[in-house]
């Protein structure tokens, strides 16, 4: 299968104004994304799910490693017309309405005339907007502002779609429906990486998940395999993921301890009296 997506080894460390690592939002990631399939990103707050969305992007750069979509470094703007990206938070204008949002994307990726009208009818329809078109986007609920933000996403009729908490603020019609439409474009055969915090969004939808804690993979596989031992339990995905998570943490936190209590063995082995016995002799030996 062609991969359009590829991570090779990548790190991401934020830095300080004086330029010191100050956090690092990704450890040595590695990991592909094949075309036509669907991986979910899943993963506690800032365990790195956004971060890496952007570096597949070109919005940050690694500080190590390679990234590859569509066999081209991040950004560039041969692979960026084949991408549509839904980020976590709906920057829309608030003064467009629906149909002048959808217009404003198209005229971006260089659309003809005829062709964004086209777009526009069809993704208004697709996404449930039709009522909601001629009004000014800043009276849109946040809802009716993620289905206008997977519209724009989804004008340039793009091959791979990067979608960032995708269902947020939406009703349990409107997550019913985007589940729907991930499996039709998925027929399509477009690729999607979709990260959330909602697992029974993606338990049914997508081939892969992988499980990020603190930027590193503690998961990653197929979602039938990884959900083989919960086959006779209910919400299977969200066991899963509680159970990896509250695992991994434990492991660490012990970790930690064992590590501290070596440094603590380490400076007990310094032995006061022989070296206040050295500092004293030194004295002596300049008087």
């Amino acid at each position: 299968m062609e991969e359009l997506v590829k991570l090779q080894s990548v790190t991401k460390t934020f830095k300080d104004f004086w330029g010191k690592p100050k956090a690092v939002a990704i450890k040595n990631l590695s990991f592909s994304v094949e075309k036509g399939e669907i991986l979910g990103l899943l993963g506690p707050n800032g365990s790195g799910k956004s971060t890496t969305l952007k570096l597949m992007l070109g919005l940050l750069y690694p500080t190590r490693g390679r990234i590859s979509v569509f066999g081209k470094p991040p950004g560039d703007n041969t692979a960026k017309q084949f991408i549509g990206y839904l980020p976590e938070e709906d920057y829309l204008y608030s003064y467009l309405n629906g149909r002048e949002t959808l217009d404003f994307y198209g005229k971006i990726f260089n659309l003809p005339s005829k062709t964004r009208r086209e777009r526009i009818d069809f993704l208004i329809d697709l996404l449930g907007i039709k009522a909601y078109q001629r009004r000014s986007v800043g009276e849109y609920s946040k809802g009716m502002a993620r289905r206008l933000g997977l519209a724009q996403a989804l004008i340039n009729d793009p091959d791979l779609l990067i979608l960032d908490e995708p269902t947020s603020g939406m009703d349990p019609l409107g997550i019913k429906e985007m589940k729907e439409l991930f499996l039709q474009l998925k027929a399509k055969g477009k690729t999607m990486i979709i990260s959330t915090h909602l697992l029974a969004d993606i338990e049914n939808v997508c081939d892969r998940v992988g499980i990020l804690y603190q930027g590193e993979f503690i998961a990653i596989d197929k979602v039938d395999k990884l959900l083989l031992p919960y086959q006779n339990e209910s919400h299977r995905l969200e066991k899963f993921f509680l159970d990896k998570v509250y695992a991994e943490r434990k492991e660490r936190e012990k970790k930690k301890v064992e590590i501290s209590k070596e440094k603590e063995e380490k400076s007990s082995t310094n032995k006061p009296d022989e070296v206040d016995q050295e500092v004293i002799q030194k004295l002596l030996h300049k008087e």
